[in-house]
């Protein structure tokens, strides 16, 4: 084995995409480890990417289409027979109903964007107006409140002197470059500050200088408080929000009436301690910031992404060092178009970044109503499983017309489909994530294959070609005309893709798998997977040409596109493709006169609403509050089907109070039963002094099934939480479900 070579390529557990290395035995990844020449994660790696061979070997990996019989079993069939049947079921929900009742969920995990890339084409060829995926159930209640004050930020938790997480436990879940490293030299530095509010005592929690231990869902309170002390004390940064903030005197009058007392009491922190917090922030030379779901998916969202916002906004704490920084992504995302709402078709529940609230899914399904979906595309992703109220959703699959399912293994989901396509791993295949936000030089990394496919699957960029070839959408002889002129030049290419593309918004559409069947062929080392890259590289190169410049990359025009596409194609490392510095961040605020606007009616009406609430929503019958979905060492996202991968706390244990524990009469190790509105579930329980009295955590990444070892039967490890969440439980204003604030009950069994 000492002879065998290291191949290049990321992890692709979490958005940081750390680079590694990996060693082969036949097809077997038996070896792996950081890489220490990746641009950006430079050797860095967490435990986990270690046993990614779960992912790539288990028994979970399908080998053949799969098609559904009347009686709800699957046969296989030839891949022929299955793109003919998919291209046929979609093309008979089109012209029954519309291709606007035809919804697409999914576009890639952490690490598997591409295909997300080219599914526009199988959308356009059968006129899907509508989609969803992950970010719907978690992010776009920030998205929709960095689009009204005009940023999506980052924190330089590299150079902050105050560092802030809230809901936010990167110890496991990373998210920030060299987490556990950067988290420790913020721990160790004397004249820096660590600040987390988290309602159990985290990891990250452990390391910090200040704990604010907020009871569960009580967020609201806390962060209203904060900014009510940076206001009554005068620690706003006056010059900055006169010179460069819109909306501050309104703002501050809707601030007005909080009584940082009463809110203290309410979230249950000692005032003395908000009122310390608040000063650190507002006293320090530079705070950067980082919300996460612990506040996402909990009691009002929306509201607490503004109130997070504004700590930093009123500090001054924006395009400078060790601040809120907004990098120059290769596809930016996390901030929504502000305007009018767009909604969904039945609920009329609002579309924020073009994405359907995944909550009102099964509602649009099941409503048989004008407009509700007939039909899902569903590519690297598992909804059933993931998404709130499973129950429902296996009725609202049921009740489809036509459903497809694009993923490497037969999920929960896949097994209600009509046809399942086997798609080739990432590990398998030319991939890539959009999640760039290093600063200042941020990093793209094209991830070459490092095996052959598997026998039966296919790369997804084949699968939309071939879609789209079925549904009649490729015209061969444009294909060849543009292969032919890309194999002169490529310059000259540009020239006549652009042209024949141009002006013909479904042609624009088309325009990735075009890419891949005229331009793949020529690319180097049969990269024709990474061809939609092209076109991402060259709009990135008219938009941000000077900080691709900065970064090294020469050009002039269209050539600096090429020479972008050229290094990412090339580069196994990563390339940085862009360098900038804190202030160029200014050019990515999208308001009109370039300030940051704090001026948003919405959560005005929001905030004076939050003292006429329900403190909590706890009741008689569900005293306890329940995360469903807490980051531990040993969790993932669901492509770890196999429960082996994980070398501690592999049934998913329900962490509970000692207080709590003692009070019902429940021991380390017992067993209980779980009972939320949604459901109910046994689970073996872990009695745990980092948990406050009143709250239980189940872990994210259970409750998958996975073949035994006669592949006939399935086994199941661990609580899959969304048996406990429900549908109508959710932000009224985003329509995130509230994973982590799920009332509850938990008995001894």
């Amino acid at each position: 084995m000492s002879n065998q070579p290291w191949h290049k390529t990321v992890c692709i557990l979490c958005e940081s995409n750390c680079g590694v290395e990996v060693r082969l035995d036949g097809r077997e990844l038996v070896r792996i480890r950081g890489d220490k020449e990746h641009k950006a994660s430079a050797g860095y790696t967490c435990e986990k990417a270690l046993r990614l061979n779960h992912y790539q070997n288990g028994r979970h990996r399908l080998t053949s289409p799969m098609r559904r019989r009347d009686d709800g079993t699957y046969e296989e069939v030839d891949w022929d027979t299955a793109i003919a049947e998919t291209a046929a079921g979609l093309k008979k929900v089109q012209e029954r109903y519309g291709g606007e009742s035809i919804l697409y969920y999914g576009g890639g995990g952490q690490g598997n964007h591409l295909c997300g890339v080219y599914a526009t084409s199988t959308r356009a060829a059968v006129g899907s107006r509508y989609r969803s995926s992950a970010l719907a159930q978690e992010k776009t209640g920030e998205f929709w409140v960095n689009a009204h004050i005009g940023v999506a930020t980052r924190g330089d938790f590299a150079n902050a002197e105050v560092s802030v997480f809230v809901g936010k436990n990167p110890w496991h879940s990373h998210g920030i470059p060299h987490a556990r490293r950067t988290l420790k030299e913020i721990a160790n530095d004397p004249d820096r500050t660590m600040i987390v509010i988290d309602p159990r005592r985290t990891e990250t929690a452990d390391l910090a200088d200040v704990h604010l231990q907020v009871k569960p869902g009580r967020d609201v309170y806390l962060l209203a408080a904060m900014v009510k002390v940076l206001l009554d004390e005068d620690l706003v940064d006056r010059r900055f929000v006169a010179d460069k903030v819109n909306g501050f005197d309104e703002m501050e009058a809707s601030l007005a009436d909080i009584d940082v007392a009463t809110y203290a009491r309410n979230c249950g922190i000692d005032e003395n301690l908000i009122r310390e917090a608040a000063r650190r922030i507002g006293n320090a030379a530079s705070v950067a910031i980082f919300e996460d779901l612990g506040v996402q998916m909990a009691p009002h969202s929306t509201l607490n992404s503004y109130l997070e916002k504004l700590l930093w906004v009123l500090t001054g704490n924006f395009a400078k060092e060790g601040a809120q920084i907004s990098p120059a992504m290769m596809v930016p995302f996390g901030i929504a178009k502000a305007g009018a709402q767009k909604k969904s078709p039945v609920a009329e529940a609002p579309i924020i970044a073009g994405l359907v609230p995944c909550n009102v899914i099964p509602d649009e399904i099941l409503t048989d109503a004008p407009g509700s979906y007939r039909a899902l595309i569903i590519e690297s992703a598992n909804p059933v499983h993931s998404l709130a109220g499973s129950s429902t959703w296996r009725k609202a699959m049921e009740a489809l017309e036509f459903t497809v399912v694009i993923d490497v293994a037969m999920t929960e989901t896949a097994r209600h489909a009509d046809i399942v396509l086997p798609a080739a791993s990432q590990y398998e295949k030319w991939e890539a994530t959009f999640f760039n936000f290093e600063f200042p030089d941020n990093v793209f990394t094209l991830r070459k294959p490092i095996l052959e496919p598997l026998p039966g699957t296919l790369a997804e960029p084949e699968i939309h070609y071939r879609l789209c070839k079925e549904l009649g959408a490729i015209d061969e002889k444009m294909v060849a005309e543009l292969r032919a002129t890309a194999e002169r030049n490529r310059l000259e290419f540009a020239a006549k893709f652009y042209e024949m593309t141009a002006g013909d918004p479904t042609m624009g559409r088309l325009a990735p798998v075009l890419l891949y069947a005229a331009l793949g062929p020529t690319l180097p080392e049969d990269a024709a997977q990474a061809a939609a890259l092209w076109g991402i590289a060259h709009t990135y190169a008219m938009k941000h040409p000077a900080a691709i410049k900065a970064a090294g990359i020469e050009g002039d025009g269209p050539m600096l596109g090429e020479n972008l596409f050229d290094a990412i194609i090339s580069d196994r490392t990563g390339v940085v493709f862009s360098r900038t510095m804190a202030e160029d961040s200014w050019d990515r605020v999208k308001t009109i006169d370039g300030k940051l606007n704090v001026d948003i009616p919405e959560m005005f009406e929001l905030l004076a609403a939050v003292p006429t609430m329900p403190i909590d929503m706890t009741s008689e019958d569900f005293p306890l509050v329940l995360a469903a979905g807490e980051r531990r060492s040993f969790t993932a996202n669901t492509i770890f089907r196999d429960p082996d991968w994980r070398k501690k706390d592999k049934a998913g244990a329900l962490r509970m109070s000692v207080a709590d524990a003692a009070a019902m009469g429940i021991a380390d190790g017992g067993m209980v039963r779980v009972t939320t509105a949604g459901g109910s579930m046994t689970t073996v329980v872990e009695v745990n002094d980092s948990i406050q009295s009143g709250h239980v955590t189940l872990p994210n990444g259970q409750g998958v099934d996975y073949p035994d070892e006669s592949g006939r039967d399935l086994e199941l490890t661990g609580v899959p939480t969304n048996e406990l969440t429900y549908l109508g439980h959710q932000d009224p204003f985003a329509g995130t479900p509230w994973h982590k604030h799920v009332p509850a009950r938990v008995e001894a069994m």
